[in-house]
């Protein structure tokens, strides 16, 4: 991390499992509800996420059987030397699995809020991170959408009108869908965010066609657009650097008053 340029990530780890190929969705079914062999998993994440300065999280266990009752955002924070980190809970299912989305940061933000998405099905939400940066706040939203077009029509809706008045902004996280799906216009019409110059498949990691989980930025500069893998998951993290904008009188009112009584 420099001054003003950061690197972040965006990551769904599937709960720790390892998947392959599409067979061992059936063949390792048994991992959705026993935690063997996701330490190692998350051990190798934590490695992974080591150089990041933000890191977004989907599909993250927030503690049930599943994962040994334990919360896995607050493991890979350690393990990786995250200060901060923040779970969000979207969904459980009685003690055998639980889900939701986390941020690991190496910034203190000055505020996080959670919101539920609308659903048929519960069990889809928000992250959303304010981060002060000296008179020019900026916003980053983790979020994981529905698999169906219908679902994610309202869930984005939703989401254009929550992050309509946020003029620095990113969000990131599994969209479920390619920046070219009718429902994703309305994020870039009525929000600062605008799609990547390229567009990454990242699923399914094992040979990865579609381009499923983005990092969106909208008031700010970003460069360094690509993949990474991530442990036994069966989805590529997506990766950026992001450059925060430079504090300047034009957009700092403290800094317009101080200049205004210089003799």
């Amino acid at each position: 991390m420099t001054d003003r340029r950061l690197k972040l990530l965006s990551s769904n780890i599937q709960a720790g499992s390892t998947t392959r190929a599409y067979s061992e969705y059936v063949t390792r079914s048994w991992s959705h509800v026993l935690p063997n062999g996701k330490r190692g998993n998350l051990d190798e994440l934590a490695q992974t996420y080591a150089p990041f300065d933000v890191v977004g999280l989907q599909e993250c266990d927030p503690g049930s059987m599943r994962s040994g009752f334990s919360n896995q955002s607050d493991y890979l924070a350690e393990k990786a030397g995250f200060p901060f980190s923040s779970h969000q809970a979207t969904r459980r299912i009685s003690r055998f699995a639980g889900s939701g989305n986390a941020l690991l940061s190496r910034l203190k933000p000055s505020k996080i809020d959670h919101f539920v998405l609308p659903s048929r099905i519960p069990g889809r939400g928000v992250l959303l991170a304010e981060f002060a940066n000296e008179g020019l706040p900026w916003h980053i939203a983790v979020t994981h959408l529905s698999l169906s077009a219908s679902a994610r029509r309202v869930q984005i809706a939703y989401l254009a009108e929550l992050l309509s008045d946020r003029p620095r902004l990113v969000l990131m996280g599994d969209f479920n869908c390619d920046l070219l799906a009718p429902e994703m216009s309305r994020l870039f019409q009525f929000t600062s965010l605008a799609p990547p110059q390229i567009s990454l498949p990242t699923f399914p990691s094992w040979a990865a066609k579609r381009p499923i989980d983005h990092i969106l930025v909208g008031g700010m500069n970003s460069s360094q657009y690509q993949t990474h893998i991530a442990a036994g998951s069966d989805h590529l993290a997506i990766a950026l650097d992001l450059e925060l904008p430079a504090i300047s009188p034009e957009n700092n009112p403290w800094l317009q008053s101080q200049a205004s009584d210089a003799p």
